[in-house]
């Protein structure tokens, strides 16, 4: 076993749960990071952030998951069957039932670790009319160096099969336009993703996010925001010293 890279996704957990960050209450939220080419650590169900345990990652195969997301409508007891099958250990607990999202992210190029949380700040605005124009469009400089150039949207879906679907085809079609996999994800009325290809980098995004919503929100009540045009997004993006400082940072 990576027993860095599993410490690593404990502290990672415990941070995003932490009760003063304000992202995930109770059993909300999930988190994985990739073991090795076959298999990866996903939260168990049931499980809080927070108070996240060695008990509480569970060894999952990825073949099982990517393959069930291939079928159309399975019943919900095909799809409990395929996560405890998935599992590496038949004693461990089930998988959260977004294991299946976070599968096929694992599987995209650079992307080691993913997080998912219910921020309020984003989720007051995926909760509202502005969701899409939030993902789109960037506010600020370092939104582009932690969040990348835009986030992928997903229209609300039913958390499991039907969302980790819509996920896939959504992302992938960011990834066919823009040649490299998104940083954020945003689900309307739902909740936020972060990946990259270390803990630091789904933190940092994760954490830029919640302030790049607190400032759309406080910009929306004085008449705003004004967005960056889409040549200094490109800019920023694009910048050698933003590149050094995201190396630094391990962004």
């Amino acid at each position: 076993m990576n027993t860095h890279r599993h410490t690593e996704l404990l502290e990672l957990s415990r941070d995003l749960g932490a009760e003063h960050r304000h992202l995930a209450i109770l059993g909300e939220g999930n988190t994985s990071a990739r073991l090795d080419a076959d298999s990866f650590w996903v939260k168990a169900s049931g499980s809080s952030l927070g108070t996240l345990k060695d008990g509480d990652l569970v060894a999952c195969r990825f073949a099982p998951l990517l393959e069930l997301m291939d079928e159309t409508a399975p019943e919900d007891e095909r799809v409990d069957s395929v996560l405890f099958a998935s599992r590496l250990d038949e004693q461990a607990r089930k998988p959260s039932v977004e294991a299946l999202f976070h599968a096929f992210l694992l599987t995209l190029p650079g992307v080691e670790f993913v997080g998912h949380t219910h921020p309020v700040a984003v989720n007051s605005i995926l909760c509202s009319p502005r969701a899409e124009e939030f993902a789109k469009r960037r506010i600020f400089p370092d939104e582009v160096v932690c969040c990348g150039p835009a986030s992928v949207f997903v229209p609300y879906m039913d958390p499991g099969l039907k969302l980790a679907q819509e996920i896939r085809l959504r992302t992938l079609a960011f990834l066919e336009e823009r040649g490299a996999p998104p940083r954020v994800i945003l689900l309307k009325s739902h909740g936020i993703i972060t990946l990259g290809g270390s803990a630091s980098a789904v933190k940092g995004a994760m954490l830029m996010a919640v302030k790049a919503a607190s400032i759309f929100l406080g910009a929306a009540a004085l008449g705003g925001p004004l967005f960056m045009s889409d040549a200094d997004v490109e800019r920023i993006g694009n910048r050698r010293d933003e590149h050094y400082r995201q190396k630094a940072l391990k962004l």
